[in-house]
């Protein structure tokens, strides 16, 4: 705090000499301390090059954690899918989707061995606003793929735009 007082008085002083101005500390009227409209300024452009400086690294540390939280919900759901494959036998066809982790098959075989829901809620969203995509995997042995289509909600990209993937590719 100190330092910073240091710097304003001679900030301040320095202002007198360049621009001729003379600061009062005290208002004449009431014989009340106040702020001339310079030290506010003064203020006011240190903040705002404290903001322009801080500001960009916590905008991208926001877009890193959207990726991160995408990661988890994405790993979320294959545990999920894992747990309810164990139940029935099978994954969700891509018809049947994600909605088979809150909602009971309509018929089969499988209605009677599916206990669910396998989620707390509905099937989120991804961080972008977004819904996962999901395919059901082509043969045996293999996983399901689920997808978020990152920041800019459209296939492929890169950086923090790139498609986040589970499972084995179709």
């Amino acid at each position: 705090m100190q330092a910073f007082e240091l710097i304003y008085e001679g900030v301040k002083m320095k202002l007198r000499s360049l621009l001729g101005v003379r600061l009062r500390a005290q208002n004449t009227r009431r014989g009340e301390r106040g702020y001339s409209l310079l030290e506010v300024l003064i203020v006011l452009t240190i903040i705002a090059l404290v903001a322009a400086l801080v500001g960009p690294r916590l905008i991208a540390q926001l877009d890193r954690s959207k990726v991160t939280a995408a990661r988890v919900q994405i790993r979320t759901l294959g545990a999920s899918l894992e747990a309810m494959r164990i139940d029935i036998g099978r994954y969700p066809s891509t018809e049947e989707g994600l909605a088979l982790l809150v909602r009971a098959p309509a018929q089969g075989r499988s209605v009677s061995t599916w206990q669910g829901p396998y989620l707390d809620s509905d099937v989120p969203a991804d961080p972008w606003g977004g819904a996962y995509a999901y395919e059901a995997p082509d043969g045996d042995f293999l996983r399901p793929t689920i997808i978020s289509l990152g920041a800019d909600g459209e296939e492929g990209g890169a950086g923090l735009a790139a498609d986040i993937r589970y499972g084995d590719p179709p």
